[in-house]
């Protein structure tokens, strides 16, 4: 390669033919180009919006929505001991209390991808197939990484959404879901919040 490089810039023409072919394979076998984005909540740790707008398979109702870092099911571990619920019915019109006052509380663990094309390999494999009848990338033209959210609804006892703007209880229900959620971050070993005292 030092070679070709030096004959380059002695002009060398064959040589820089070289360099640009392995560049152009280089380029062509490398580049991605991404095609869907999981949401990125910029210069913050959550959002409030309507779920569906989310993720489509979720209801029309305004949530509390942020990136969950840890593994699977941690989110539902957690809610399960902080509330004493044993395994019944969690995230799933939990009730809970912020006040005085019962409020009934629905999760859903979520799923968003970035997914990106490799055009390149997609081209190499065309040029050996119709060469050499083979194909080298076909289960690599496209990846994905997953991104998991935590979208959270709460409703009071006449089951209207708390979230919402009209809301008289949105601002105490809203932070009480930010304390929520930094407390899950922060919180390892959920057996402890048993002896902590509850706000």
């Amino acid at each position: 390669m030092v070679g070709i490089i030096i004959d380059v810039f002695s002009g060398n023409y064959q040589s820089m033919k070289k360099i640009l072919l392995i560049a152009s394979v280089l380029l062509i076998t490398t580049s991605c180009i991404p095609y869907k984005f999981a949401p990125k909540f910029k210069n913050e740790d959550y959002k409030v919006m309507k779920a569906k707008k989310f993720k489509r398979e979720l209801a029309n109702e305004t949530s509390f929505i942020f990136k969950d870092p840890k593994d699977a099911n941690e989110f539902y571990n957690y809610i399960n001991t902080k509330y004493k619920l044993n395994h019944n019915n969690v995230g799933l019109n939990s009730p809970i209390q912020i006040n005085t006052n019962t409020y009934y509380f629905t999760y859903h663990e979520v799923e968003r991808t970035d997914e990106t094309a490799n055009i390149g390999l997609v081209l190499t494999d065309l040029v050996l197939d119709e060469k050499l009848g083979v194909t080298a990338f076909d289960n690599n033209y496209s990846s994905r990484k997953g991104h998991w959210y935590i979208v959270i609804t709460v409703y009071d006892e006449n089951l209207k959404n708390c979230l919402l703007d009209k809301h008289p209880k949105k601002l105490e229900v809203l932070q009480f879901l930010k304390e929520l959620q930094q407390e899950y971050l922060k919180t390892h070993n959920y057996e402890e919040l048993l002896f902590t005292k509850k706000s």
